[in-house]
């Protein structure tokens, strides 16, 4: 069993158009008193194992709900699915030096410091590591500097198109919390 990656980056990733969002960008919509995308963002940071978490935007101005601490990256190709912002963050982890990647997405705010740090430090012999919630796969995911260039450019997939394709690269780790993602108006009332 390998130790975990030594130099180690965050990525929440937000910068989806809220399509399924009736009327509103749901990443700055107010969730229990605080923008949405700001949950995720403050646990990534809240797990004090990252030297840097990047939060990847472009569809809305994330200048509200972004603590201080968060890097903004800008994704002007975010219309083009979830992977242009996979790209994005793999782009600067690459030249910032990491070793390795935990992506998270903006939408899911159960997902707390506990579950960050778990698959930020999770020992593995695999080079991604992915969250479990009761035996399901979630997020965060951590990808090793040796899956990047395999990884998805296009399209509105993230990490999963290259877990299904290569299962013997994935390692899972239990988590606390929730993977439950707020997609609609109907699931931001039903949670708030």
């Amino acid at each position: 069993m390998l130790p975990p990656p030594s130099r180690l980056a965050a990525a929440v990733l937000a910068a989806g158009g809220s399509s399924r969002f009736a009327g509103a960008a749901k990443q700055i919509v107010p969730f229990r008193g605080r923008p949405l995308a700001r949950w995720a963002i403050e646990a990534a940071l809240d797990a004090a194992v990252f030297e840097v978490v990047f939060v990847v935007g472009g569809a809305v101005d994330l200048a509200a709900a972004l603590p201080e601490g968060a890097v903004l990256l800008e994704n002007p190709e975010w219309a083009e699915g979830q992977a242009t912002s996979l790209a994005v963050a793999v782009h600067a982890a690459r030249v910032g030096g990491f070793d390795a990647l935990v992506v998270g997405l903006a939408d899911q705010p159960f997902v707390g410091p506990d579950s960050w740090r778990a698959v930020a430090t999770a020992p593995a012999r695999e080079p991604i590591v992915v969250a479990t919630y009761e035996g399901r796969r979630g997020n965060p995911v951590r990808l090793a500097r040796e899956v990047w260039d395999d990884l998805p450019r296009s399209g509105d997939v993230g990490a999963r198109q290259l877990m299904a394709r290569r299962p013997d690269l994935v390692g899972e780790v239990a988590c606390p919390g929730s993977a439950t993602d707020i997609d609609t108006q109907e699931e931001l009332d039903r949670w708030s």
